[in-house]
Order: structure tokens, then sequence, then C-alpha cells
């Protein structure tokens, strides 16, 4: 089997744009999280979010902002962050036969909710007849791989996963996959998700899942915290550059990561809420270190899913201790949707970038908000300040509605 290194990262997300301002504010333990801008949410039960701040004029164009969601602009924007990063920005312009080996697997839960949105009142105001050419296309969830594919001449296998809160992780793990086996020499790959719109908000609000802390937004997102009340509604895009280990060596590119291991498995027991014995989720990350060969005693870290719900912050701590035992008390762990809310199908994805960030740099961000223990989620989920913390082994989790379960296990470079 084929090696996998992480060479390229980029993110759009709500602590800002670009990977250095993000992971900048990420070691900070800063908040994303505030008061709705973009429409009046005063008959709904949660005022706040996680919303990326851009204008889109300075990065597309007039026909461009008509042809593309946002999830879909966000995941260009990203991808050519990660390309650049790199060190390879030129692809659409190397040969057809090199480019059938190069490929996008982008997740996305909801997709492009935004256009259906802006075409339905289209359709109710004006008739069938003025609603947009573009809007298929637009709103169609795999656009998001299709226009990388597109932008960057990726000619090789392209589509879309869409599981809940871990479609992207499934599509880091179908381009693991891919590369692994010999399909692929480099994917593209991550999640993106816009999905904080008039409609969206208002079906989270109506299944109770959001935190309602209205009068303080910065303390709202508080993963494994004892006054948790749900999870904040997030936004943005993250893409990784996945690519065997052999190509980079010999082109010398940097490598954040190596990426060994992946696991995939279902609650198969109730369409939102997990299966309280964990064993989903604990089966999950022990397929990804099985995959990787890796002792759980090697591993030092663990990127949560850490939403800020009760059930499921007490259901992967439990998890947790059921894979690693004893060794779960020497883990760091912590949330990055402490800071940031939950990106939904692209949590997936700026969570594994957080999580090469920490491998790399030997650093892992703080769970923001932390302040008052609960007796059922007993781990060390490093409150306060960021840690500089050796790293051998790190898990990134992500759990989404359906019951689906995802696990990617990460090594340092070396």
């Amino acid at each position: 089997m084929r090696r996998v290194a992480i060479t390229g990262l980029g993110t759009v997300n709500p602590l800002g744009i670009g990977v250095a301002e993000t992971w900048r504010r990420m070691l900070a333990g800063e908040n994303g999280v505030g008061p709705n801008p973009h429409f009046d949410t005063s008959e709904y039960s949660v005022r706040i979010g996680a919303f990326v701040d851009w204008e889109v004029e300075q990065h597309f164009s007039r026909p461009d902002q008509r042809k593309l969601d946002p999830f879909t602009m966000w995941a260009l924007m990203s991808a050519d962050e990660a390309l650049a990063d790199a060190g390879l920005p030129g692809l659409a312009e190397e040969d057809e036969e090199r480019r059938y080996r190069y490929g996008a697997i982008i997740g996305t839960g909801i997709g492009g909710i935004t256009g259906i949105e802006e075409q339905h009142h289209v359709l109710l105001a004006k008739g069938a007849g003025r609603v947009s050419p573009h809007f298929i296309p637009r709103i169609m969830a795999n656009a998001v791989a299709g226009q990388v594919s597109i932008r960057n001449g990726l000619m090789g296998t392209s589509f879309t996963t869409s599981s809940a809160c871990a479609s992207s992780g499934h599509a880091m793990g179908m381009a693991w996959q891919s590369i692994r086996h010999g399909e692929s020499d480099l994917v593209l790959t991550g999640g993106a998700e816009s999905a904080t719109t008039t409609l969206g908000l208002a079906g989270f609000c109506s299944a109770k899942a959001l935190s309602t802390r209205n009068d303080d937004p910065k303390a709202a997102s508080r993963p494994f915290d004892r006054d948790r009340d749900g999870f904040v509604m997030g936004e943005g895009a993250a893409v990784l550059v996945f690519e065997e280990w052999e190509r980079a060596r010999a082109r010398d590119a940097r490598i954040y990561a190596e990426v060994v291991g992946f696991g995939s498995t279902d609650d198969a027991f109730h369409i939102t809420a997990p299966r309280e014995d964990g064993k989903g989720p604990a089966r999950a990350m022990r397929l990804a270190l099985a995959a990787g060969a890796v002792d759980p005693e090697s591993v030092d870290y663990v990127n949560a899913h850490g939403t800020s719900t009760h059930y499921n912050d007490m259901i992967e701590t439990r998890a947790l201790r059921t894979v690693f035992a004893a060794h779960a008390d020497a883990l760091a762990v912590s949330s990055t949707k402490s800071m940031l809310g939950h990106l939904m199908g692209a949590s997936s994805a700026v969570e594994l970038l957080a999580t090469a960030l920490s491998v790399h740099h030997g650093q892992v961000h703080p769970t923001r908000n932390y302040t008052t223990p609960d007796p059922e989620c007993d781990l060390d989920y490093v409150p306060g300040e960021a840690r500089e913390v050796p790293l051998r082994h790190a898990l990134s989790n992500s759990l989404g509605f359906g019951g689906h379960n995802v696990s990617i296990c990460l090594r340092r470079a070396e």
C-alpha cells in the first residue's frame, strides 16, 4: 500500500480567510461566534451563529456569483490556497495523462441551500419562467467537487460525499484510499458548507439542537462543559492536498503530516441521536488505528467532534475511554468547534486541517469556554491556553446525524 502525505492546506471559516490567520486565532482560543448579521432573527429562538466575514466582490465576478453558491465559492478559495501552499499552483497546465491521476473528493452536508431559497422566492414572486438557468448546476451538492476539478484541470476521480457532519471526513477517507490503492497520485479533499440561511437556521431551531445563549454568544459554544446547551451553527470550507508520499518527497514538498488510518462506522440506531454506549465511534477509532498499525498508547492528541451538545460530548468521552482505557487520561483532547461553531459538512475538514497543523508544529489549541467540569466528561480538554505537545500520532473524530462515525489518524512526518 502507498503512503499518503498532507502537503497543502487552505480554509475559509469564521475565524478568518486563510490558514495563517485561522491557526493564529485557534492557538489564542479566540471567538468566531456572534450575532447574525445577514437577516432579521427576531422571530427565531436562536439569533447567533459563526459566520464567514468576507466581501464576495473581492473574490468573484458578478457572473460567477450567479453561477456559484457560497459553499462552492469557499471551496474554490480554499483549494487555491491549498495548492499554492503545496507549491502546486499550475496543475491545469500539466499534461492530460498526469491529470488523469489528480482528483477532487469534497464533502457537503446540505449543499446549495442559499440558491434554493433565492430561486424559490423568484418562483413565487415572478413565475417559473424567471428561475435562473444556473439554478440546478449551482445548488447540486456535487457542484463543489465539479467546480474544483474544472478550475484546476483535475481529470481523475471527482465526486462529493454527503453524510451530515461526517461528510468531509468520508471525503478525506475516500481520498486517502484512492491514493493508497494506486488510483490517484494527488487529491484535493475536504468540505464546504453554507447552510446558515433563513430556512437552515429555522430547521435547526425547530430541532432544538442549538445553543440559545443569545445574550452571550462568545460563551455559547462550550464543548464538554457542564453548562453546554447545544451547538452553534457555522459555515465555511477547508481543502487539503493529499499526495502520494514518494511523489511529495521527490519534489521536496513540505509535509504537514502523514495520513495513516481511516475508520468509518454507523450506529444504526437513530437518525439524530447517538447510541449511548459509544460503540460506533469507538469502532471507527479502532479501525483508524488498526489501518496504520498504530499503538493506542502512541496517540497523544484527539481533535474531538465536540459539538457542545449534552449527549454527543458525553458519548464521545465514553468512546474515547473505551478505546484508550487508562491511556485516555494522558490524551490531550480539544474541540475546534468551541471557537468557530459547527461547520456541519465542512467540520471534519477544518478539524483535520487543525490536527495536521498540531502534528506539524507540536501545538494543540485549547477548548474555549471549558470552565465547569462535567462528571460525565472527565478527560483533559485543554482548557484555557494552547499547549506545546510533541505529537507522534493524533486522531480527528467526526460524528454525524444518521449515526455516521469517522475517525482519521495522522502521524508526524519523519
